[in-house]
């Protein structure tokens, strides 16, 4: 197991982060298993939207090191983007039973985690072409399904501040949140 996360630590480290869909951009509608607080559910995108914008975070493996981090940065922010209306959602090609330890250890019980099927991922332009899965993407869909931030990177630098930031914008210029 050691030599596994460190060869996945590695390729993670030397693979570039490619593609991610621009601002502007249409969101791909998806239906996906998923997990809030150790509970599963069918989670459905443009039934998210309904109620506010939507945080997607693509990540690599649950339980790895920047991907805990990440989780726990997420989880101390979900109040923050809370009160912009807008609800988090981390996905990864994990299997749910792993998932559903990871939403309560790492998410801290504060937001969704789904199962990024090989449809989403490369709807979302996340692949991670080495292990499979996808990379680490952060995007902020607004409620019209239009992309309004996306960001790739493999550090855990930049997603949530980037996110939050362009969820107080959002809300801003929508104060009705429309």
């Amino acid at each position: 197991m050691k030599r596994l996360a460190f060869l996945m630590t590695l390729a993670l480290a030397t693979t570039p982060v490619f593609g991610a869909l621009k601002p502007g951009a249409r969101a791909t509608d998806f239906t996906t298993q998923a997990v809030q607080a150790g509970d599963a559910y069918t989670y459905n995108l443009n039934k998210a939207l309904k109620r506010g914008p939507v945080v997607l975070y693509f990540y690599p493996k649950a339980f790895t090191s920047g991907c805990t981090v990440e989780a726990h940065e997420f989880s101390e922010a979900a109040d923050d983007f809370a009160a912009y209306g807008a609800s988090i959602i981390g996905m990864s090609a994990d299997k749910i039973d792993t998932l559903k330890k990871f939403s309560v250890e790492a998410c801290r019980n504060k937001f969704t985690v789904g199962v990024a099927s090989p449809p989403v991922i490369k709807a979302y332009d996340v692949g991670l072409p080495v292990m499979g899965g996808s990379n680490r993407t952060t995007y902020v869909i607004a409620p019209d399904g239009k992309i309004l931030f996306a960001y790739s990177d493999l550090s855990v630098k930049g997603h949530v501040s980037g996110a939050l930031k362009a969820v107080k914008d959002w809300r801003a210029a929508n104060p009705k949140g429309k």
